[in-house]
């Protein structure tokens, strides 16, 4: 594979940059210096200038931008189309998406559009022989493997919170508009909302320490405990898929193979057993510590710390301490 540009979809919110997509871009700097060549950033929104400037922050040398009002909102079609003519004009042989929910949907409409395909949620990215290669999670999370492409493009999806963003000092970068022909048709389908379901609240993917709770609790009546917890560690807080389809939590909690995937930096797992549908949605977290009263539960096979315990006992415990150590 030749060392061709390498090219980064930033994903733009309101607030701006998504932090996946800082990480991603951070991940395209670091690959292109060790392949000899240059960072492309691609941006699409109604107005992108704001997020070319923190691309460029982040290690972009060239930020691409797509403008349009029609562009404010999520349009697969005709982000796929602003990414597309983006590749064209930088040549790139590489582009990285995060793993988010927009990511997951656009890259392999992109990878379809440029005749490739995706190497989904890495977790590392590397080059041997000169090429570039992903690994990602198979098997639930049981095993990895090492994906390359034998043609270039090569798209991969990064897994978020997994990677470091790290702002650059390489100075400012050359910005260059995309012409786009967009029509009605690439706007057939679009989001046209975004609501907040758990307003006030920290993302669960994008969240550096989450509190986890099982069903172990009983019952929805007793996941203050956990509430208590995250907010004495300024966490996030997710669930299994047993509690959600108890009706005790909702959804949007669920960690998990058909919930979210985390990395966080802390995953704290109370009454949480250990499925496999569990643990391939946080198996790559950096520290696990897992609170069960059953010491034979799998979950202790992957914890970083196990306490075998009460967790209505546990759980005060913990949330006093963490307030007396943070100063709460």
């Amino acid at each position: 594979m030749s060392a061709g540009p390498v090219l980064v979809f930033v994903e733009v919110r309101a607030d701006g940059v998504k932090r996946a997509s800082l990480e991603a871009i951070s991940e395209g700097a670091r690959l292109a210096r060790t392949l000899g060549t240059t960072c492309a950033a691609i941006v699409v929104a109604a107005d992108p200038s704001g997020a070319a400037g923190q691309a460029a922050e982040f290690g972009a040398s060239l930020v691409y931008t797509a403008a349009d009002a029609r562009l404010k909102n999520y349009a697969p079609e005709a982000y796929a189309k602003a990414v597309v003519a983006a590749r064209a004009a930088s040549k790139a042989d590489t582009l990285l998406f995060s793993a988010t929910s927009m990511g997951k949907d656009l890259s392999p409409t992109v990878a379809a559009l440029l005749r490739t395909s995706v190497a989904a949620d890495c977790v590392e990215i590397k080059v041997e022989g000169g090429r570039v290669k992903g690994r990602r999670p198979v098997y639930a999370g049981k095993a990895t493997i090492l994906v390359s492409f034998a043609t270039p493009p090569a798209v991969f999806s990064l897994r978020p919170n997994v990677f470091r963003a790290e702002k650059s000092a390489t100075g400012p970068a050359r910005i260059e508009k995309l012409a786009l022909d967009l029509s009605d048709a690439d706007f057939r389908s679009a989001a046209r909302e975004i609501v907040a379901t758990l307003k006030g609240k920290i993302e669960l993917t994008e969240a550096a320490t989450i509190v986890s709770g099982g069903r172990g609790f009983k019952g929805p009546e007793n996941f203050h405990l956990r509430d208590k917890l995250a907010e004495a560690l300024g966490a996030a807080v997710g669930t299994s898929r047993a509690v959600v389809d108890a009706g005790w939590r909702p959804y949007p909690e669920q960690v998990g193979q058909t919930g979210k995937t985390v990395s966080p930096t802390l995953y704290v797992a109370a009454g949480i057993s250990g499925a496999i549908q569990h643990l391939a949605g946080m198996s790559s977290s950096k520290v696990i510590v897992a609170i069960n009263n059953d010491p034979e539960a799998p979950i202790f096979k992957l914890a970083t710390y196990g306490l075998v315990g009460d967790l209505f006992e546990v759980l005060p415990i913990l949330t006093e301490e963490a307030k007396q150590a943070l100063g709460k």
